[in-house]
């Protein structure tokens, strides 16, 4: 499984499926990430977590254990 905390820099991708269970599946599918929604990874923090994204015009900073949810191709 392919997830959004393994994508590449500066690459653009699209989710697939939002794993989890209750509110945090919720919370990610409140921010905009739903299946087929388009993402571009723009970049990552110094340490590497959190990482920063652009869907449906507007940024967002999602931590990698967030990420790790997000399958996508």
């Amino acid at each position: 499984m392919n997830t959004l905390k393994n994508a590449a820099i500066k690459s653009t991708v699209k989710v697939v499926r939002v794993h989890g269970e209750g509110a945090i599946r919720r919370r990610i599918m409140d921010m905009g990430i739903t299946r087929g929604t388009e993402i571009f990874v723009r970049k990552t923090a110094p340490l590497g977590d959190p990482i920063e994204i652009s869907l449906r015009g507007y940024e967002l900073s999602l931590r990698k254990a967030d990420a790790d949810m997000i399958e996508i191709e």
